[in-house]
C-alpha cells in the first residue's frame, strides 16, 4: 500500500494531474492538427485559472483544520507526547549532516515546547524512511535529534523508526509505547493531518488528545485570492491528499468513521 499510494500521487495531485492534462492534450494537438486535444488543455486552464483566482486550497483545507482544536486547558498530568513524522526533510538532513524541516516543523518545535512544559512526560516521535528508493535515515532518528538539541532528555524519548504512513504510525507507535489504561497522551501532528490520525488512534485502540499544530489557514472561508498559483496548488495538494486519503483509510478499515470527530 505504501508503494501503491506513492506512485498514485504522482498521478493524481491536483497540480501534476492539470500538467498532465496539459501534456497530452498539447501532443494530441502536435499530432493529429485537430481540436482531439483541445478538451484536455481546456480542463487544465480552467483548473488552474480557479486555482489562480479563488482560494481552493483554503476552501478544501478549512473543514480538516477546524475539525480538532487544541484543548485550552491541559490536564495536570500527561503522561506521554505522540509528535508524527512529516516535519524532516531526510534526504537533506542525511547529505548535509544537519536537520533539516521542511514547512511542518511546527510540529517538532510545538512538541519540543510540551516536552519542556511537561518534564516527566514520555515523548514517542514515530516515522520510518519515507522514501520510494533512498536509503535515507528514518524521521524518528532525526526527530530525536531535533529534541535533544533542545534540551529533553533521551531517556524519555522513545523511537519509533519503522512506520511509513498514518496508520502505520499509530500501530507501530502503540507497540513501542505500551500505553496504560488510565494515561493522557497527546498526539502532536498538522491540524489538517489531525482527523484522519486521530481516526488511525482510535482503531489502534489508543485514546489520545489531538494537539493540531501547523496551521495553513485563518480558519474562515474567504473569496478573495492573493493571486498566487504556486500557494494555492501547495495548499490544494495537500488538501485533497487528506481528502482522499480519509476516503481510503475507511474503505480499508483503518479508520472507524469517514471523518472522524472530537468525542
Amino acid at each position: 500500500m505504501f508503494l501503491l499510494s506513492k506512485i498514485f500521487w504522482i498521478f493524481a495531485a491536483p497540480g501534476n494531474l492539470l500538467v498532465l492534462l496539459l501534456t497530452v492534450g498539447t501532443l494530441r494537438l502536435a499530432m493529429t492538427r485537430r481540436r482531439g486535444g483541445f478538451g484536455f488543455i481546456a480542463v487544465a486552464t480552467v483548473g488552474l485559472l480557479a486555482m489562480t483566482v479563488l482560494p481552493v486550497g483554503e476552501w478544501l483545507l478549512v473543514p480538516l483544520e477546524n475539525r480538532f482544536v487544541a484543548p485550552p486547558d491541559l490536564p495536570p498530568r500527561i503522561d506521554g507526547i505522540i509528535v508524527l513524522g512529516g516535519a524532516v526533510d531526510e534526504a537533506v538532513s542525511g547529505a548535509r549532516g544537519q536537520i533539516r524541516l521542511n514547512r511542518a516543523a511546527d510540529r517538532l518545535s510545538s512538541a519540543a515546547r510540551l516536552a519542556q512544559r511537561f518534564p516527566e512526560a514520555r515523548v514517542v516521535v514515530a516515522g520510518g524512511n519515507r522514501s520510494l528508493f533512498a536509503e535515507e535515515p528514518a524521521e524518528a532518528t532525526i526527530m530525536r535529534e531535533f529534541l535533544v538539541e533542545r534540551g529533553i532528555d533521551p531517556a524519555h524519548i522513545t523511537l519509533e523508526a519503522r512506520s511509513r504512513n498514518t496508520d502505520e504510525n499509530a500501530r507501530l507507535a502503540y507497540e513501542e509505547a505500551q500505553p496504560k489504561p488510565g494515561e493522557s497522551w497527546l498526539l502532536v501532528t498538522s491540524a489538517a493531518h489531525m482527523p484522519r490520525a486521530v481516526g488511525c488512534f482510535r482503531a489502534a485502540g489508543w485514546a489520545v488528545i489531538p494537539y493540531p499544530v501547523d496551521y495553513r489557514t485563518a480558519g474562515r472561508f474567504t473569496v478573495v485570492s492573493e493571486l498566487s498559483l504556486s500557494d494555492q496548488l501547495a495548499l490544494v495538494n495537500g488538501a485533497a491528499r487528506e481528502w482522499v486519503a480519509l476516503l481510503v483509510y475507511r474503505i480499508m478499515g483503518r479508520t472507524n468513521a469517514l471523518f472522524p470527530a472530537p468525542g
